[in-house]
């Protein structure tokens, strides 16, 4: 029955079968199949729960669904286009920098391209950018923020490797960084190369657009101190900026009105949440029985036979991270491979931070491959394009993130700089 139900289960999946019935159903049938209890599957959950770090997850997520539903997106392009806008190419460095932002605070969701896709889509076509060009950069710019605090992947990821988050954090800044400097002078040379127009420099409009982006940008930079400074914990740190979030947008700007959007931002926040929580559990109830099945030792013994220096493990790492990353999102992907990964990461003396950055920028990449790159079905129903003409459009930017990710696999010194 088993040799039935898994190739089934792939099926399904590919149809649109929800994957965290697909993990569930699989760890089941493995737990049948083996002859264990099935409540071996949700054991681990309870040390999930008693996480300090967990909190920060839903508070993080409702921080975010505040800041679109308030206009800061609005606020931040118009700060970004006045400051940056007058230069060549700049309307292109505005989009990314606006991208990362909002990808940092909404967990990679899809929320970056349908809450900016509609504002900065319009901005690029008239300043003179082809359609194809413009797809694809709002396209593959959705995950672009993945490293940067306060990430919910790298909360995840710390939470199930058992690694420091602030470390987590601090290693992510220079290959985020890197990331977008190299994304930004590809679209920006692009933008000379069609002589796209912008428009002309003026500190008047400058001065205007940062007053009112003002406290919107102070926002990361409270959030980078906070952690870094070592004054709060990740969870104080994620309960201070959803009580900033909201003093911001119902006192300062006063574009939420509490009594009649409260509940509405609550419930919109506790489906992202409660949807990410699903896939947690069901992918952890698998994770365990992997590891129950010595699945981990096995690997390993396999890996010792077979490879025999770093640079081979990090290279089958790769490429078995990018086929992980095209059939699955990242939250569940995470859930899965890390336990796996660890031990052999710890043979070969890689540090688990920079497995970390290595495993997320891996994922990141399959944000925007099919055949379930999310990037790539949001930006489908948002542009109204067929997902294969996205993902030809994004090609020029996923081969760029495939340079970077090969710079941050074996340059360890881009995630470990601050050790």
């Amino acid at each position: 029955m088993a040799w039935i139900a898994v190739p089934l289960l792939v099926i399904l999946a590919a149809l649109g079968l929800p994957l965290f019935v697909v993990l569930g159903a699989a760890g089941l049938i493995a737990s049948w199949r083996v002859e264990l209890d099935p409540a071996i599957l949700i054991v681990e959950l309870d040390r999930i729960a008693s996480s300090p770090n967990l909190i920060a997850i839903p508070l993080f997520t409702f921080a975010g669904v505040v800041l679109a539903r308030g206009g800061s997106a609005q606020r931040l392009i118009r700060f970004f286009d006045t400051a940056m806008g007058w230069l060549p190419g700049g309307l292109c460095t505005v989009t990314l920098t606006v991208c990362a932002f909002f990808t940092a605070f909404s967990g990679a969701s899809g929320v970056t391209i349908l809450a900016l896709g509609g504002m900065l889509c319009p901005m690029l076509s008239q300043a003179g950018y082809r359609e194809r060009f413009v797809c694809g950069l709002l396209t593959s710019s959705g995950s672009l923020g993945i490293l940067f605090p306060p990430s919910l992947a790298v909360l995840v990821y710390g939470i199930v490797a058992g690694v420091s988050i602030d470390q987590l954090y601090l290693a992510g800044i220079v290959p985020g960084m890197v990331l977008l400097l190299m994304l930004i002078g590809f679209s920006s040379n692009a933008g000379l190369r069609i002589h796209a127009t912008h428009p002309a420099f003026d500190w008047r409009a400058i001065a205007q657009a940062t007053r009112l982006a003002l406290w919107d940008l102070l926002l990361p930079f409270g959030i980078a101190l906070g952690i870094f400074g070592g004054f709060v914990t990740v969870g104080e740190v994620a309960a201070c900026t959803a009580a900033y979030v909201l003093i911001l947008e119902t006192v300062i700007h006063r574009s939420i009105d509490l009594r009649r959007q409260f509940l509405p931002l609550v419930q919109e926040a506790s489906l992202l949440v409660g949807s990410l929580l699903i896939i947690l559990g069901a992918a952890i109830g698998l994770t365990n029985l992997l590891i129950d099945a010595e699945v981990p030792t096995r690997l390993l013994g396999w890996v010792e036979g077979h490879v025999h220096s770093p640079l081979h493990f990090l290279l089958l790492l790769n490429a078995f991270l990018i086929l992980v990353g095209a059939v699955m999102d990242i939250f569940s992907a995470l859930m899965v491979v890390v336990p796996l990964l660890l031990p052999l990461a710890k043979h070969f003396g890689i540090d688990p931070v920079h497995l970390g950055i290595i495993i997320l920028a891996n994922l990141e990449i399959g944000y925007n491959t099919p055949p379930v790159g999310i990037n790539l079905f949001i930006a489908s129903q948002r542009f109204q394009k067929p997902v294969l003409h996205l993902f030809l459009y994004s090609l020029p930017f996923v081969a760029i993130m495939f340079v970077w990710l090969a710079l941050v696999t074996y340059v360890p010194m881009l995630s470990l700089w601050w050790r």
